[in-house]
């Protein structure tokens, strides 16, 4: 089975190893250190950590359509936001009548604007599978619709990372607007419990970061899988060679249109995870820049490896934690010059260095090989 060829790379399985590895031991130390150690982990650095897992799920996700099948996507925020807000219109339903305002159907935002009943298009986010299947079926409808007119036009190259680009800027303006529903520039928040879990608490905390940890896990599966699979054979032969692909008798658009809405999918569950973790969604989510920061997560950790796009998202992000406290203006400066100095000296990323020394020690002669010449 497809799935399970993963299963079987070294690859794969130092990766599953490691994450697996670092969500005991993070889940050990809140647990049975006391908070006065310095191994302890806090609550605070619990969900630190899990945002950045959720940010990791989506770099697999670009990497997925850029790295395998040269979809340079600059769009990929508007997916993990429709995924956030799914998530926040379901969380917002559990509120009831614990809001500012004591309404039992409708949220705080909508009472304080005079809505007089809720929108259509909130109902049924009330039940926890509804929104669960909606946190999948509103990024990938999406990414149907719009992969199928892009692909079917063969809208390429730069010309179609202008348009991802245009589409999430378009849904930003969109959200921001009160009319829409959403909360507009205020976006979805206060939320109190999820399944029945209070999301003050620390367990539920903990246990949002290991569900963002196995989300993560089969979410790199199920890449590892296609891209190892006759589809991503047929994925790389696109990106290297799409008009020969096609003289072959391959439907191009039609793998481009799979592996985008399964990209789509994956990010959505992303924003759905980021969430509950963080305690709010907003139009910003949506935001041009938010995308290219994605962009420049996987090109820092390796295009077309997956491993190499969680290293970046994890770096880039930690980093970005660090910098904003010393120095909040120079952050952008310094994401911009780093995305430089890997574009010039690490065009391969961080995973592209591993290569290279793996591969260098796996060439270098043996001291008997060494005696022997």
């Amino acid at each position: 089975m497809w799935l399970t060829r993963p299963l079987q790379e070294r690859s794969t399985q130092v990766f599953l190893g490691v994450l697996f590895a670092a969500l005991v031991v993070v889940s050990a130390l809140h647990l049975f250190m006391p908070e006065d150690s310095a191994l302890y982990v806090s609550s605070y650095t619990v969900t630190l950590l899990g945002k950045y897992l959720c940010y990791a799920l989506l770099a697999v996700a670009v990497d997925l359509v850029w790295g395998y099948l040269g979809i340079l996507s600059l769009g990929h925020g508007a997916f993990f936001a429709l995924g956030g807000y799914a998530m926040g219109m379901y969380l917002m339903r559990q509120i009831g009548d614990r809001g500012t305002y004591g309404d039992p159907i409708l949220p705080d935002f909508m009472v304080f604007l005079n809505w007089q009943e809720l929108p259509w298009y909130w109902h049924g986010f009330d039940m926890a599978w509804f929104a669960f299947i909606m946190v999948l079926l509103a990024p990938g409808l999406l990414a149907l619709v719009f992969g199928f007119l892009a692909f079917r036009s063969r809208v390429t190259g730069v010309y179609l990372s202008i348009i991802t680009q245009a589409l999430t800027f378009a849904l930003m303006l969109a959200f921001f607007r009160n009319e829409m529903g959403f909360g507009g520039n205020n976006g979805l928040t206060d939320f109190k419990d999820i399944l029945g879990f209070d999301l003050r608490t620390d367990a539920t905390r903990l246990g949002l970061f290991i569900a963002t940890g196995i989300a993560l896990a089969v979410g790199y599966v199920i890449c590892r899988g296609i891209v190892t699979s006759k589809l991503g054979r047929v994925s790389v032969a696109c990106r290297d060679a799409e008009a020969r692909t096609r003289f072959l008798g391959y439907r191009v658009e039609r793998v481009q249109l799979f592996v985008f809405v399964v990209s789509a999918m994956l990010a959505g569950v992303a924003g759905a995870l980021y969430v509950p973790q963080v305690g709010i969604i907003n139009p910003s989510e949506f935001s041009p820049l938010f995308s290219i920061e994605i962009v420049v997560w996987v090109a820092l950790g390796g295009r077309a490896t997956l491993y190499g796009a969680v290293i970046g998202a994890i770096l880039v992000n930690y980093a970005k934690t660090v910098f904003t406290g010393i120095m909040p203006d120079a952050w952008l400066f310094a994401l911009g010059g780093l995305f430089v100095l890997v574009t010039v000296f690490l065009p391969k990323g961080i995973a592209g260095l591993l290569q290279k020394r793996r591969k260098a020690e796996t060439t270098e002669p043996t001291p008997a090989q060494e005696a022997t010449a």
